[in-house]
């Protein structure tokens, strides 16, 4: 079935310089958009304008203090706000028009002008704290779109499932301890930022409402497919969102640099197909996708065109391939364990 997906993007974004060598470079997404100028890509979206976020919209997730403190490095030609995160003379507008982009993907799906949609934007946002920097972050997008829901758009409950190779340390405690969001993470573990053991589970409110699969690293497509399947639709389909978000990083790739995951282009369709079938399911088909981390070129673009062939009805994955995917018997110790502590929570 086709789908209506809007794809925002903007040049602003390429124009966030984090520095020479830098990994979280430009090229990412020029990689991206140079895919989607493809004839066979340009008209099977929507492409709307992206709005920039407003003050009160980043106050929804950051302090005074710390959006003050990224909006100081407008026009600077370089500002570390951590030893990973550098900013450049138009950083600060890239963010906030990153920010912006998200939330104008949740105002489209949720007045149905959109059946859902991917913001394909950079700086990336995952890691960055209330009122701290971290890991290429400097607003987090994903956490900020979400707050906006809750307040504005009347959405109750919000599934993030963020299934970049970086467990997203700033959106869990953004809502650690309330049951209006929950966060489920699968990352590579022990690894950077060093957040999202089995333990982390929430509090208050919020207990259970936080689930992390640490993963040891060589997981591949069949892997990734069996969390989904036994782990994130089961607690979905009980939490009943109003709306699925992804933070969708591509750095799981098997040639990624930053990690040593093996999922490749049909892991990534599998996992977005499960989302989408997931919020049909759910709520009328609410999806919004939001491009975290991915630094080898090739596959991130492959990865993220798959998602969007999926969120529009044009992906190419047979339903022999989906049955391959979900016939594996190899052992998947971290999803046992994820399993154990999940079900001191929900039902399977």
């Amino acid at each position: 079935m086709r789908r209506k997906t809007a794809v925002l993007k903007d040049p602003l974004f390429l124009e966030h310089d984090p520095g020479y060598d830098h990994v979280e470079s430009p090229e990412r997404l020029t990689a991206i958009y140079q895919a989607l100028a493809r004839p066979e890509e340009t008209g099977a979206y929507l492409f709307p304008e992206c709005e920039p976020a407003g003050y009160d919209d980043l106050a929804l997730n950051h302090t005074p203090a710390y959006i003050e403190r990224v909006a100081e490095t407008a026009g600077k030609q370089f500002d570390a706000l951590d030893p990973d995160t550098h900013t450049s003379p138009r950083s600060y507008e890239a963010a906030v028009l990153a920010a912006g982009a998200v939330i104008t993907g949740l105002k489209l799906v949720a007045a149905g002008q959109a059946d859902n949609a991917a913001a394909l934007v950079r700086p990336p946002g995952h890691h960055a704290e209330a009122d701290i920097a971290r890991g290429f972050c400097l607003f987090n997008n994903v956490a900020i779109g979400a707050r906006y829901g809750l307040k504005h758009l009347g959405m109750e409950r919000i599934l993030i499932f963020d299934w970049d190779l970086h467990h997203g340390n700033g959106t869990q405690h953004s809502f650690y301890d309330t049951d209006e969001v929950l966060y489920c993470s699968t990352h590579q573990y022990p690894y950077y930022p060093g957040t999202g053991s089995l333990a982390e589970t929430g509090a208050g409110k919020g207990k259970g409402y936080t689930l992390n699969v640490p993963l040891p690293g060589g997981q591949g497509d069949q892997d990734f497919a069996r969390i989904m399947n036994e782990l994130i639709a089961p607690v979905a389909r009980q939490y009943k969102p109003d709306c699925l978000m992804v933070s969708a990083g591509y750095d799981t790739h098997v040639s990624d640099p930053l990690g040593t995951m093996a999922v490749t282009t049909t892991g990534f369709a599998y996992m977005t197909k499960v989302m989408v079938d997931l919020a049909a399911e759910l709520c009328d088909g609410r999806l919004v996708l939001v491009l975290e981390g991915g630094y080898f070129l090739q596959g991130l673009a492959d990865g993220v065109l798959a998602s969007l062939h999926e969120m529009a009805g044009t992906g190419e994955l047979s339903p022999a391939a989906c049955t391959a995917l979900t016939q594996t018997k190899r052992a998947l110790p971290a999803l046992d364990a994820a399993l154990a502590t999940a079900k001191k929570h929900w039902t399977f």
